[in-house]
């Protein structure tokens, strides 16, 4: 018996993210990478050749979306189905309905959202309606699959991976919210494109985010005496949880924080250090952003007195790659702090500096013959390669051989400090200058005694010619 309506019933309105939920694979923003025209999940839905796929992305990319609008446009019938709350006795009743589609020649999709949360029992049930074509088993998951789908099934399905949207493509989507009949279209809703990034950044690519932001700031504006609604920037910080942070990522702001972290952290203020990191990254700066610039950060101001600094600073961006925020906050918070405390050097820095300014003014320098690779015989009979000598042959895996051009001979780019770890190297530096010089001192006095000594040959041989003659 169908519930009857009451007094208090109210039928509540879908959010603005399910109303402009895409129909098609051509009202999809972003994934260009895998939807755009002639690209391989495109040809697979237009044949209608789809088979058993795991899609992985961050969330609000377009996971459950593109799910349905391949079920629509492959003809078959779609099973949504939740991680979180089914479990293998709903799993058998969906198989035992999709076995039974199959006779009636329907395709079934199911779609299993969060997949990485069922257990290998759970997962292990898909599998066998998986091999014999009952299902077409659509997953969708934010972590890696690898380490949290079962191999067999894994090995079944073609992982698809989604990626987070841009700035530009989330301002394309709420544009086409406040124009679209779905959305605010039927209403006269004016927000600048400022304010429209700044809840693109707040979103960091995640759609339905930024859709919920922009459809709070709009029901919370108040419309004027003709009845047109203006969204200011008051209305969207506080939509957001946050008071004057939001700041356009080209704009001044943008740089400013970052210069405020990068010369932090050179200074070995720790404190200061995470401060302008939580400043940026609650302002919605994309984390890798910040990482990428710890990574230049670790070589260009810590560099050789704790090489260990690079390894962090990778190690972090990857972390922030495969989790993402709010979880990689701490990840971030560790190598700026590691960098704050490191020892510093801007060695490096200063060695490419000045290595690069003598490779412009010299562009035309030849290099060495001896350290030339004489691939053909034309090049070994006009002296490419003569006279290398290959430093494993010696017992100091060293000689003094000399690498740089005639012109450049003794000029040097690398400054070590006493600094950390650089001591070490700079003292290892220093005695290879030191035992290369004097290799080189002895073998130019061997050159000159040789040249002394055919001097004296040849002035012997003239006067033995005189008396002769």
């Amino acid at each position: 018996m169908a519930e009857q309506p009451t007094f208090f019933t109210r039928e509540t309105p879908q959010p603005l993210a399910a109303r402009l939920r895409p129909q098609t694979l051509d009202q999809i923003v972003g994934q260009k990478k895998l939807l755009g025209e002639g690209k391989i999940l495109r040809r697979i839905v237009e044949q209608d050749a789809v088979s058993s796929m795991i899609f992985w992305g961050p969330p609000g990319v377009g996971k459950t979306t593109l799910a349905n609008v391949i079920a629509k446009q492959t003809r078959s019938k779609f099973i949504d189905f939740s991680a979180v709350t089914s479990g293998i006795k709903e799993i058998r009743e969906v198989m035992r309905e999709a076995d039974a589609n199959r006779a009636y020649g329907t395709r079934t999709i199911v779609f299993v959202d969060e997949i990485h949360r069922f257990n290998k029992a759970q997962q292990d049930a898909f599998l066998p309606f998986v091999e014999k074509g009952s299902i077409i088993l659509i997953g969708a998951t934010t972590e890696n699959p690898s380490f949290e789908v079962n191999g067999a099934l894994l090995s079944r399905c073609k992982v698809f991976v989604l990626e987070a949207l841009t700035e530009d493509e989330i301002v394309e989507l709420l544009t086409r919210a406040l124009k679209s009949p779905q959305g605010f279209g039927s209403q006269r809703v004016q927000i600048t494109e400022d304010l429209l990034r700044s809840i693109a950044v707040f979103s960091n690519g995640d759609a339905r985010s930024a859709l919920s932001t922009l459809e709070m700031a709009v029901l919370n504006s108040e419309p004027d005496a003709n009845g047109a609604i203006t969204v200011e920037r008051d209305t969207i910080e506080q939509c957001v949880s946050r008071k004057s942070l939001l700041y356009d990522k080209s704009g001044e702001e943008h740089y400013n924080l970052i210069s405020a972290l990068h010369k932090s952290m050179r200074n070995s203020d720790a404190d200061a250090s995470v401060y302008w990191l939580a400043r940026m990254l609650e302002a919605g700066e994309d984390p890798l952003y910040v990482a990428r610039r710890i990574v230049r950060f670790a070589s260009e101001d810590v560099g050789m007195t704790d090489p260990r600094a690079l390894q962090l600073a990778v190690s972090v961006y990857q972390a922030c790659h495969y989790i993402g925020m709010p979880e990689c906050t701490v990840h971030l918070t560790e190598a700026v702090v590691y960098m704050a405390l490191a020892p510093k050097s801007n060695s490096l820095y200063v060695a490419y500096g000045e290595a690069r300014k003598d490779a412009l003014e010299q562009l035309s320098e030849p290099v060495p013959l001896h350290i030339r690779n004489a691939v053909t015989n034309l090049m070994r009979d006009v002296g490419y390669g003569k006279g290398y000598r290959y430093a494993h042959d010696f017992d100091e895996k060293l000689t003094d051989m000399r690498c740089l051009p005639d012109s450049l001979l003794g000029r040097e780019y690398y400054h070590p400090t006493s600094e950390g770890f650089e001591k070490n190297y700079g003292d290892r530096y220093r005695q290879i200058k030191e035992w290369k010089e004097s290799r080189q001192r002895v073998q130019e006095s061997a050159s000159e005694v040789a040249r002394r000594d055919e001097d004296r040959g040849s002035d012997a041989v003239a006067q033995t010619k005189e008396k002769h003659q």
